[in-house]
């Protein structure tokens, strides 16, 4: 197989980057103070990371099975196609095909646990940012009678 012809560019070659001022040149990644690159995660962005697969994999493995064990202890033993006796690995089985041929129920029940701990999160920072005041209302005058007892037109 050959290779195709060079293409005829305005472009100068890579070779004369070392030529451009120092102004134009590309700078390599800045570097933190441990020699670590600086496109490293932040640690709150990979806390968030390590939250949200393991509330993914507690989805997909842990809810399956707990809701086997309550299957199997109140609605009787699961009956896998023609065993009557399938356990929790056949209810796995499943679970993943049903993932995999994109049904609806399957899926709120794998995001289920994320999805309860971010609905719990925005509930958290919604009732924290009501009980926030604004430190502006208390420095502001009111409209009305002012120190003096002249009529002022609201804040200073």
């Amino acid at each position: 197989m050959s290779s195709p012809p060079p293409r005829q560019t305005n472009t100068p070659p890579l070779g004369t980057l070392a030529n451009l001022p120092a102004a134009r040149r590309p700078s390599p990644p800045p570097v933190d103070e441990e020699d670590e690159p600086a496109w490293r995660l932040p640690w709150r962005v990979r806390l968030e990371l390590i939250v949200f697969g393991v509330l993914l994999l507690l989805g997909l493995i842990g809810m399956p099975l707990l809701i086997w064990v309550a299957g199997n202890r109140w609605l009787g033993p699961y009956t896998h196609e023609q065993n009557p006796h399938a356990g929790p690995l056949a209810l796995l089985q499943d679970f993943f095909l049903s993932l995999l041929h994109g049904s609806g129920v399957f899926w709120v029940v794998a995001l289920g646990p994320a999805a309860l701990v971010l609905l719990v999160r925005l509930w958290i920072y919604l009732v924290r940012l009501s009980g926030r005041r604004n430190v502006r209302d208390d420095d502001e005058t009111p409209v009305g009678r002012g120190r003096q007892g002249e009529i002022s037109r609201g804040p200073r």
